[in-house]
């Protein structure tokens, strides 16, 4: 039988979802937000921090739209337990449009790419991600992966991409080690991933933290631009951090580097695929533009060979492939393993935020806003991290938002207030029940040592 509770407010369906919260200001988000981001005309209203706040709610808790804040408000009891009310959808997207200045967009082309400038709100939650990088990180290397996605969407705004479709194609620059999100930049459909990537591997670079001494950088074809090579190569390189950066890239394959492949004999052994053969080796090749005095690139070829030939056309056999890097003092196949676990970083994090945490769908038929809605996933992103990794048990770190959604943020619970005193009953395992209550301990000693230090 069902029947209707006396009180909505007397249960939740998301008792785990707090720990969102909890995260959120234990590394430091309503701070940093209350310290960079200034968009309301009025005092009255909420806060901006609690705007950023039930974005990134909403995007753990599966929400898909802005409009999904009004399951999430609903939720009566959720609310009780933060307390505090969430915002309408209404002020959430004036919020969001406040990131947007069409100012920026000015000088774009009728036709033709364009990367506008970003308005002065949207550098300011570049800043609130980056005091989180460095709240939420704990190593001293820092390796850097660039790549960027499609994001299709139907918004009359968005432009085609190469692919056929209409939509966005951002750059998204994640550290591989620490798992954090440190810089995006928002583009339209139109614009080649591999147009003027340097940008985004600087803001990469400048959001890590003082304690980081080792520094990397990988990426896809995209990256093998002239500036970027050169900006990677150079010690002493302008609007970085001087030092080393080691760094592999996939090669464009020009014509002259698959003859420069094809003249390699000396093809030693990397993997053994169901349907071809993998080998690699030291390939001689020097890029044209490449000053003489500049210190040389190594170039380590990947030849590819289709078992089962019959099958195929000859010119479809054997195919190559190119990685070129600084790192002189490994072996190939390290080299091409190591610039291969970017696909477990990077590209995770892209299947994340596009299918889980709501970047899959554009709020706005304005730039500015769906860059800012993309840059608060990363957040979002982010704080997940922070929650996994500082609070949660060893057998949540690698779960997907999905899984902690199942798992965890979806739990009911009953509340009361006995004496005046807020409880909280979940209706699950005593197990899990405990993991919860010991994440919320650790969460708080994690605000109380930052509140002493502020």
């Amino acid at each position: 039988m069902l029947e209707a509770a006396s009180r909505q407010d007397d249960v939740t369906a998301h008792a785990g979802l707090t720990l969102v919260l909890e995260a959120a200001r234990a590394v430091g988000v309503d701070t940093a937000v209350e310290k960079h981001v200034s968009l309301r005309q009025r005092e009255r209203g909420y806060p901006e921090s609690e705007k950023v706040e039930a974005v990134i709610l909403l995007q753990s808790a599966g929400g898909n739209c802005v409009e999904d804040i009004r399951l999430l408000s609903s939720d009566c009891g959720f609310e009780r337990m933060i307390e505090q009310q969430l915002p309408s959808a209404d002020a959430l997207r004036t919020f969001l449009a406040g990131f947007h200045d069409k100012k920026k967009l000015a000088g774009r082309p009728a036709e033709g790419a364009f990367i506008p400038e970003e308005s002065e709100a949207l550098q300011a939650l570049a800043k609130v991600n980056t005091e989180v990088v460095h709240a939420a990180a704990t190593g001293t290397k820092g390796t850097l992966d660039l790549d960027a996605t499609i994001i299709e969407s139907h918004k009359r705004e968005a432009l085609w991409h190469y692919k056929g479709g209409r939509g966005y194609q951002p750059v998204l620059v994640l550290w591989a080690e620490e798992n954090l999100v440190v810089a995006d930049e928002f583009r339209d459909g139109n614009v080649p991933a591999g147009m003027e990537p340097l940008t985004a591997a600087r803001r990469g670079f400048a959001a890590l933290p003082a304690t980081v001494t080792e520094r990397a950088f990988r990426a896809d074809s995209a990256c093998y631009e002239e500036h970027l090579l050169k900006w990677l190569s150079d010690e002493s390189r302008v609007d970085g951090p001087a030092g080393r950066i080691d760094f592999t890239v996939s090669a464009d394959m020009t014509e002259q580097l698959v003859k420069a492949c094809r003249r390699t004999q000396d093809w030693k052994p990397l993997e053994d695929r169901v349907d071809e053969t993998v080998e690699w080796a030291d390939v001689e090749f020097y890029p044209g533009d490449w000053k003489k005095q500049a210190m040389p690139l190594r170039y380590v070829g990947l030849r590819l060979t289709k078992k089962q030939r019959e099958l195929f056309d000859v010119t479809d056999v054997v195919k190559h492939l190119a990685v070129v890097t600084n790192r002189w003092q490994l072996k190939g196949e390290d080299i091409v393993r190591w610039h291969w676990e970017k696909a477990g970083t990077i590209e995770h994090a892209h299947d994340i935020m596009k299918n889980e945490l709501g970047v899959g769908t554009m709020p706005s038929n304005l730039f500015g806003a769906n860059a800012a809605w993309y840059r608060l996933c990363g957040l979002t992103y982010n704080v997940l991290t922070f929650l996994k990794r500082r609070a949660l048990p060893e057998r949540l770190r690698q779960a997907r938002p999905a899984r902690l959604r199942f798992e965890l943020f979806t739990m009911p619970a009953k509340i009361a207030e006995p004496d005046g005193q807020l409880t909280v009953k979940p209706n699950a395992p005593a197990g899990l029940a405990e993991e919860m209550i010991a994440a919320r301990g650790r969460l708080l000693d994690i605000f109380e040592a930052r509140r002493t230090v502020r």
